[in-house]
C-alpha cells in the first residue's frame, strides 16, 4: 500500500471533545483518520490497497499506522466501515467481496487488542448514511436513505439520527435487489465496473468518439467510466446513453426503497456521483414513473457533501455513540 497523510491545524493535546478513530476499509482504498464526536477529522490517512495482499496485507498496514496515529491524539474508541456485510453487534466480518481473508474474521475484537481501545464495527454504506444525515446532505431530513454507486452499488438508512438495523448481517443491500426475473440485479447496470463495461463496449463500436478520445492513450483495463464526464462536456451521444440506462437503474431500484421506506431525502454518493448534476438529474427525473400518485413526487434526490470522508465522519460519530451507550451500561 502507498500512503499519503493530511492534518489540520489542531493540536492532539488542545481541549474539547474527546479524540476518536475513524477506519474506512473498502475494495480499493485504505483511510484512517482521527477526529472528533462532531465529525471532524483532524488527521487523515490514505492508502492505496494491494489486493493480491489481501486482508493480511491491510492488517500489517493498521498494525502499522493505528496504534501511533491513536496514542498520538489519545483516542478514546474506535469506529470502523467495512466494505461488505458485518455483524455490527459482534464486529465480526460476515463475507468478504472485494479482498480475499476477511470472511469471519473478528475484526472489532483484533482491532481492540492491536490499540487497546473498543473497536466498534460496521457496514460502510452504514457509516457513510450516518456521516451525511449528520453532518452532510442529509442534515435535518429524516428518514435519510443513502444510496453510493462506485465499484458496487451500497446503501444505508438512517431514522432519528440512528442506523437502522435488520437482523445481522447485513441490511439496505440496494445493490443486489433484483430488477429482473431473470435475476439481474442493481450492480449489473449501475456500479462502477458495469459502466467500465459500457464505456469499453461504446469505444469497440465508435473508436473515434469522444469517450475514446478520453481515454486515449491509456491500455490498462478499469476505471472506464472516468471518460463519462469530459464525453458527456462534448455532448458525446453514447456518454449520454449510458448515463440514461445508469440513471434509470438508480431511479428503478430506489422505488423499489421508497416504497418500503418513505425517505425524506435520498443521499447519492460513490464515484459515480462524481459526475455530478447530469446523473442526480436523470435519477430524479426518472424516479417518479415508478412510484404510487400518493408518493409523488418522491424524495429529493441530493448529491453527497462529504463524499470521500463520509465514511469517516460516521466511523467516527458509531465510536462516539457506542461508546457512549457502552459506558451507560457499566
Amino acid at each position: 500500500m502507498h500512503g499519503n497523510t493530511s492534518q489540520t491545524s489542531d493540536s492532539p493535546h488542545s481541549g474539547g471533545a474527546a479524540h476518536l478513530i475513524g477506519v474506512e476499509i473498502g475494495g480499493t482504498k485504505l483511510q484512517i483518520a482521527a477526529g472528533d464526536s462532531d465529525g471532524k477529522l483532524t488527521e487523515k490517512l490514505r492508502f492505496h490497497i494491494d489486493r493480491g495482499a489481501g486482508a493480511e496485507g491491510i492488517r500489517h498496514q493498521l498494525e502499522q499506522e493505528l496504534p501511533a496515529l491513536a496514542s498520538k491524539w489519545k483516542a478514546a474508541a474506535i469506529g470502523v466501515g467495512y466494505g461488505g456485510p458485518v455483524d455490527w453487534k459482534t464486529g465480526r466480518i460476515a463475507r468478504s467481496y472485494h479482498i480475499e481473508g476477511w470472511s469471519g474474521f473478528p475484526l472489532g475484537e483484533w482491532l481492540s487488542g492491536c490499540t487497546g481501545l473498543p473497536a466498534y464495527v460496521e457496514n460502510d454504506a452504514n457509516t457513510a448514511a450516518l456521516g451525511e444525515a449528520l453532518y452532510g446532505a442529509g442534515k435535518n431530513a429524516n428518514p435519510v436513505l443513502w444510496i453510493n454507486a462506485g465499484s458496487g452499488v451500497g446503501g444505508g438508512l438512517v431514522i432519528d439520527e440512528q442506523i437502522y438495523h435488520g437482523a445481522p448481517p447485513g441490511e439496505m443491500e440496494l445493490g443486489h435487489l433484483r430488477l429482473t426475473r431473470e435475476g439481474a440485479i442493481t450492480e449489473d447496470f449501475a456500479s462502477g465496473w458495469s459502466v467500465d463495461r459500457m464505456v469499453r463496449e461504446a469505444v469497440l463500436k465508435n473508436p473515434r468518439g469522444e469517450l475514446a478520445l478520453a481515454l486515449q492513450g491509456d491500455q490498462a483495463p478499469g476505471g472506464e467510466a472516468r471518460a463519462l464526464r469530459p464525453a458527456l462536456e462534448a455532448g458525446d451521444r453514447d456518454a449520454e446513453m449510458i448515463l440514461d440506462m445508469v440513471g434509470a437503474s438508480l431511479a428503478y431500484a430506489l422505488s423499489h426503497a421508497v416504497h418500503l421506506l418513505h425517505p425524506e431525502v435520498v443521499v447519492f454518493g460513490g464515484g459515480l456521483a462524481l459526475i455530478g448534476e447530469p446523473l442526480r438529474a436523470r435519477i430524479a427525473t426518472a424516479l417518479p414513473q415508478w412510484l404510487m400518485d400518493a408518493f409523488h413526487p418522491g424524495p429529493e434526490i441530493r448529491l453527497a457533501e462529504l463524499m470521500e470522508d463520509a465514511v469517516l465522519a460516521g466511523s467516527l460519530a458509531v465510536a462516539a455513540g457506542r461508546l457512549r451507550a457502552s459506558l451507560r451500561t457499566h
